[in-house]
């Protein structure tokens, strides 16, 4: 235990000066006092004599200029902000003439507040709450507010308050200066009985209310002692110093005081919140149509782009190069605006060096089959081979000609039935082909065809055609065989000009157009040409049959690998594989389509495309050994997103602005509350409560408003984004467009809470400085 001597309280020498510009008031001069453990002292003397200074000296809302303050044997020279704060919640009791409750607690949490500060916890706060105001009798009136008191009861429930916390030292200001005679008797009783075993010290000017009831008067004159009428002479006597720990006011305190203070003024408030969401409902509306957008795209892409193919083609542009080089060629060490005086030379990057050949072979082929092709991961895949395929037409005449391929579009269907119908139409009359020997006529969302396909196809030349005139329309496809004749005097292999015995050959197969493609009007892209498609089964067969044909298998001959069977010229290797790759002879695709059946095996299938690209250690084969794929639909995608966080990022600074305004207006409004509530400042002040602590209820006040402005910014959000997605559902067929993701609704809400937060932060600081006594006298 820790023991001190029989005093409670020593004014060595005290001086107090107030400085005002050049003036100096002496407040103090040399006070020399001491006081007992219990006894009532009346101090006494004309206005401005001093005695609320020494008052405010004793409970340490101010501080000395010279002189020593002692309590119990302790000196208070070298006290810190935090040791004042804590000597007046556990020592000091005050009761001041104005009662000085806080308006918007009630009677119970008014008496509470210096508990609270103490860290008392809850059960024991309400026991001593209620045991404080039993002993001044208004223990029925607990939850009432201060403003349904008479002024008599008021002034009960301030020494209540100055009691509950068993201080050692109750200080009256003018306790019964604003209370007629008969409730002056009743709160006097009250101070004398709790003088018999505390030291009480009251300021006033009634000297018969003194006289009648102190045990002790100290008449004050021009800051100095002039009589005392019991003067203590010190005995030595050991007595026990109660324990005491550092006050604090815990966050939810300071949550309490704020939301009971801004339901006072709940319609202020409320505008201040609602005018506070508008920057909340700016951001929040830009992120829930950008939101809704991703989404809308993210859907597309796996509903609709998941199906169309990865592509690996013979060439393929590297874009990421593209992108790099633009910006730093190799080996470039220069820095931008170099301030030297020179020139410096460089080689330009051409396009060809951004246009990557893939490798591809058979075992590249055998891959793809092994790992993917028939997995669960796809719905197909198909195969391109270059093949110049042989086709013959007849027109209305009856004529026979050779179909030229590059003018009517010769091309394979690429995917599954499933996924070309999802982004074509097959017209009226048509079916799709279900044998290898029938095809589709493709055409744009015109329903046109260029003239030249139109001619090629062996129609005559007139401004429009019939379904039933193009379906069923026929062409013959001829065996290299038919098509090739060996002239033997050449040593070559030259076209047939027999056109009638080609397209009556046996081995000729006839090619019916069974149906029309038409791209619809939702398509995420119209991936086919106009012109003719045949099945990836044609294609099959037709390559079997040209491998095996004459003319192949002449160039195939080890003599022949630089003698062009066609021309009879010599060609270097790669003009031989383009050479092969024409006639059907090589079984090295020259394009690979792989159809994904979901955006999750897309990943799972560029991840294994990947793969191939390593070295078995993990690294990376160098750039010409590798296979370069073409991801349609993320490329789609990735252009559209990259879009979108553009445009969001440049709406949401602009929604931003009316943010920081908003908050900015919150900071006003808070420092208009500082100014209101300096009095309840200078109340929690006198109670312990240190200067962070009144930051934190202001800090608090910021956070609720702010908190309440994003609930409303996010709630009127959501409810806008009702009528707003009906409207663009109708006009523009885009589900839910504006989707708010709960995440990004509550991390509005505490970007608000911050913003607030930090536009309180000067109110706050304005009201953790204010000077206790100033602000214990503001009305």
């Amino acid at each position: 235990e820790k023991w001190g001597i029989d005093r409670m309280l020593v004014l060595k020498n005290i001086v107090k000066d107030y400085v005002t510009s050049d003036i100096v008031v002496h407040a103090l001069k040399n006070v020399n006092l001491k006081f007992r453990r219990s006894e009532f002292v009346s101090i006494v003397g004309a206005s401005g004599c001093g005695k609320t200074t020494t008052l405010n000296i004793v409970g340490g809302l101010d501080r000395y200029t010279s002189g020593d303050l002692i309590i119990e044997g302790t000196s208070t020279k070298d006290y810190t902000d935090s040791d004042w704060d804590t000597y007046r919640n556990h020592r000091i009791g005050f009761v001041f003439q104005s009662y000085n409750l806080i308006t918007h607690l009630d009677i119970f949490s008014n008496v509470e507040l210096s508990l609270t500060l103490s860290g008392v916890s809850k059960s024991e706060r309400k026991r001593l709450v209620l045991d404080a105001l039993d002993k001044v009798g208004l223990k029925e009136y607990a939850h009432k507010k201060p403003n349904q008191l008479s002024g008599g009861q008021m002034q009960r429930v301030a020494i209540a308050r100055a009691l509950v916390n068993n201080p050692d030292i109750v200080l009256a200001d003018e306790p019964t200066g604003a209370l007629d005679s008969v409730t002056s008797v009743q709160v006097m009783d009250i101070l004398k009985e709790i003088a018999k075993d505390k030291l009480v010290i009251m300021v006033t000017h009634n000297m018969p209310l003194a006289e009648a009831y102190s045990t002790r008067i100290i008449t004050f004159k021009d800051g100095e002692v002039i009589s005392d009428s019991n003067p203590y002479e010190e005995e030595i006597k050991e007595v026990e110093v109660k324990k005491v720990r550092r006050t604090s006011m815990n966050f939810l305190t300071a949550i309490k005081l704020s939301f009971n203070n801004l339901k006072t003024k709940l319609g202020r408030t409320l505008i201040t919140s609602v005018a506070g969401s508008i920057g909340i409902i700016g951001v929040a509306c830009v992120l829930a149509v950008s939101s809704g957008f991703t989404d809308y795209i993210d859907g597309m892409q796996k509903d609709e782009l998941s199906g169309f193919p990865i592509q690996i083609n013979t060439q393929t542009i590297l874009a990421e190069e593209i992108f790099e080089n633009l910006n730093q060629m190799p080996g470039n060490t220069l820095t931008e605006y170099p301030t030297e005086n020179k020139i410096y030379g460089y080689e330009p990057i051409s396009m060809s060096q951004l246009i990557h050949t893939n490798p591809l072979s058979e075992e590249y082929a055998n891959y793809i089959k092994e790992n993917i092709e028939g997995t669960e991961l796809v719905s197909s895949v198909t195969y391109g081979y270059g093949l110049n395929i042989n086709i013959l037409g007849k027109n209305d005449e009856g004529n026979i000609y050779k179909v030229n391929n590059s003018s009517v579009g010769w091309q394979q269907l690429i995917g599954s039935e499933e996924f070309i119908l999802s982004q074509y139409d097959l017209l009226e009359n048509g079916k799709y082909p279900t044998t290898s020997n029938e095809v589709l006529l493709v055409v744009d969302k015109y329903n046109r065809l260029a003239n030249s396909q139109i001619a090629a196809l062996g129609y005559e030349n007139k401004s429009e055609y019939s379904f039933d005139e193009i379906i069923g329309h026929e062409f013959k496809l001829v065996t290299n065989n038919d098509y090739y004749v060996y002239n033997s005097e050449k040593n070559i292999y030259e076209v047939n000009k027999d056109l009638d015995s080609m397209y009556n050959s046996v081995n000729s197969r006839t090619l019916k157009i069974s149906g029309i493609l038409r791209v619809k009007k939702d398509a995420s892209s119209a991936f086919m040409n106009n012109g003719i498609a045949y099945t990836d089964t044609l294609m099959a067969e037709m390559l079997e049959n040209a491998y095996q044909s004459d003319v192949v298998l002449a160039q195939l001959k080890e003599e022949n690998k630089e003698y062009n069977v066609l021309t009879g010229k010599t060609m270097n290797a790669n003009s031989l594989k383009n050479q092969l790759t024409s006639l059907g002879g090589s079984k090295i695709p020259t394009s690979i389509n792989i159809y994904p059946v979901s955006f999750e095996s897309k990943e799972a299938i560029t991840t294994i495309l990947d793969k191939y690209n390593l070295n078995p250690d993990g690294t990376k084969k160098p750039t010409k050994e590798q296979i370069v794929y073409t991801d349609l639909a993320a490329s789609v995608t990735e252009v559209m997103s990259t879009m979108i966080d553009a445009i969001k990022i440049v709406l949401v600074v602009f929604a931003s602005i009316s943010l920081i305004v908003s908050s900015v207006m919150i900071g006003i409004i808070t420092y208009v509350s500082v100014v209101e509530r300096t009095k309840e400042i200078g109340v929690l002040r006198s109670l312990g409560a240190r200067k962070k602590d009144i930051k934190r209820v202001f800090s608090a006040e910021v956070l609720i408003i702010g908190f309440t402005a994003g609930v409303i910014g996010v709630l009127f959000t959501y409810l806008i984004s009702i009528p707003a997605n009906e409207i663009v559902l109708n006009l523009a067929q885009i589900p839910n467009l504006a989707a708010l993701k709960l995440g990004e609704a509550i991390s509005l809400v505490i970007v608000s809470m911050i913003l607030t937060f930090v536009a309180g932060l000067i109110p706050s600081n304005v009201a953790a400085n204010k000077d206790p006594v100033v602000a214990l006298r503001t009305e």
